[in-house]
């Protein structure tokens, strides 16, 4: 799922290719990615684009003002855009409209100089717009996550312990904290030498800390880099795993700062990956999958488990991240 440093881009990308054009026409290949009904989404066309803002882990294009006619005199739209996990933004320079690709295209907004794609390359279709009226109907659609980039270390504390969780459980609520996910938190909490289940209500004051310069260090630093990959371009490389991250995505991958090969806890559809040594003293946390097939005797460390799968002849779990 596309978070922070990939969305901040996007906005920059899309406000210096979008703003102030009219959205000529608006095409919907898969009607299940419009879940709003009023304003209909064809109310868009012949609006100018206003500005293009991130809602959380959502875009937000607003709309006011048809050609020839003041801003005033016409309200206020919103176009809202979630790409959840798999959906991905596409920018085609054309005169004439480009067509949806086949199985994986959602949307599509026609303008002047070119047109913006919305892509799924997903069976789980979960990629979703709306369209909304009005400031008040598109604050309805704010988790109220703390924007991690703006909060002083006072406002960050307060609200990663206004509730009792697991640190990567708070890290990744929208309702705490804005625009972090799987992926990011992990390279965040690796940076501030945290457990991803520490939990919020036992953390010090120094390690509280730590993690909001880990935050702001890894949000910034990664948007940076995002930046400098896509140049000029639109960005189309939006991945969650990048091979210059720390553990996300690196099961078994030494650690970059210690060497010690990374872990992971996994559960549903999702992975935390962590370095044992970094982040946890050296203790292993129990991954469901692993400990089934360990019947449940789960080892206390790294080389516990290593001794554990050369005497039972347990191989590593599959890595299908």
């Amino acid at each position: 799922m596309p978070e922070l440093p990939d969305l901040a881009v996007y906005v920059e990308h899309l406000e210096r290719l979008l703003k102030g054009a009219t959205l000529r026409k608006v095409r919907v290949a898969s009607p299940f990615v419009l879940r709003s009904v009023a304003p209909p989404v064809n109310a868009l066309e012949g609006l100018a684009i206003r500005g293009v803002t991130r809602l959380g882990k959502r875009l937000v294009f607003s709309l006011e003002g048809k050609e020839g006619e003041p801003p005033s005199h016409s309200p206020e739209l919103f176009l809202v855009l979630h790409l959840m996990v798999a959906g991905r933004l596409r920018w085609k320079t054309a005169d004439a409209p480009v067509p949806i690709p086949k199985k994986i295209g959602l949307l599509s907004l026609l303008f002047d100089h070119g047109t913006l794609l919305l892509t799924e390359a997903s069976p789980k279709k979960r990629a979703w717009i709306r369209v909304v009226s009005g400031r008040e109907a598109l604050a309805a659609l704010d988790p109220g996550g703390l924007e991690p980039l703006e909060a002083p270390r006072e406002a960050f504390v307060a609200r990663l312990r206004s509730e009792n969780h697991t640190l990567k459980r708070a890290l990744t609520d929208p309702t705490l904290f804005s625009g972090i996910g799987n992926a990011y938190s992990d390279e965040i909490l690796h940076a501030a030498r945290l457990s991803p289940v520490a939990l919020t209500s036992r953390l010090a004051d120094d390690e509280a800390g730590r993690l909001f310069e880990a935050t702001r260090t890894t949000l910034v630093g990664w948007t940076d880099r995002l930046r400098q990959r896509a140049g000029e371009a639109f960005p189309e490389k939006v991945t969650a795993f990048r091979e210059d991250m720390a553990v996300h995505g690196k099961f078994g991958k030494p650690c970059p700062r210690c060497g010690t090969s990374v872990q992971r806890i996994v559960y549903a559809d999702n992975e935390t990956n962590y370095c044992p040594a970094c982040q946890t003293g050296g203790k292993l946390l129990a991954d469901r999958s692993l400990s089934r097939l360990l019947r449940g005797d789960w080892p206390k460390s790294l080389e516990e488990m290593e001794e554990r799968k050369k005497k039972e002849k347990i191989q590593p779990v599959a890595d299908h991240s």
